[in-house]
């Protein structure tokens, strides 16, 4: 049902934006490069596994490098999907990475912003995400894409550490 909206979507932006990398819709051929930046970005990777389940939600999408010699690499990915809210249906950012080496070169924001953008397609207003309380990198982000932080959740991750919960509304 979403599928062709995202495509649409992701294609369109994507398209405007031709010096960066492409994004698209994940597909099964992504699963190991994605599984990869996980391993290299977490230490608490999801397995493959947990990613081939999002296969078919609204916002798995790819940054695929578009440069000469690495042309159709993997350099990042985003996992979102919508979850029950009472009445309105609430998007959910639930797993970012970009390859150590393409880091700080704006590619976790144009993953990030297709994502929004994906479930806006979808009728998504509002979107929410948790986020290691330490990992200020990733906060400035989503600071800077108009996440705003409603509460935090204690020892949220296997470490003890806290997550912040950041919501985004229209």
């Amino acid at each position: 049902m979403y599928q062709g909206l995202v495509e649409s979507a992701v294609t369109t932006v994507a398209s405007e934006r031709a010096a960066g990398p492409l994004v698209r819709p994940a597909t099964d051929a992504d699963l190991y490069a994605v599984a990869e930046i996980e391993r290299r970005s977490f230490s608490q990777p999801w397995p493959i596994g947990a990613f081939e389940r999002f296969l078919d939600a609204p916002a798995f999408l790819v940054a695929v490098d578009r440069a000469p010699g690495t042309a159709g690499s993997v350099i990042g990915y985003v996992v979102a999907d919508m979850v029950p809210n009472h009445s309105q249906p609430l998007g959910h950012v639930k797993d970012l990475a970009v390859h150590p080496d393409r880091r700080n070169g704006g590619v976790g924001r144009q993953l990030l912003q297709r994502a929004i953008i994906a479930l806006g397609a979808g009728g998504i207003t509002t979107v929410k995400l948790e986020v290691r309380e330490s990992n200020d990198t990733a906060r400035h982000l989503y600071r800077s894409e108009g996440f705003v932080h409603r509460r935090t959740i204690p020892g949220y991750y296997d470490d003890g550490e806290h997550a912040l919960v950041m919501f985004r509304s229209p």
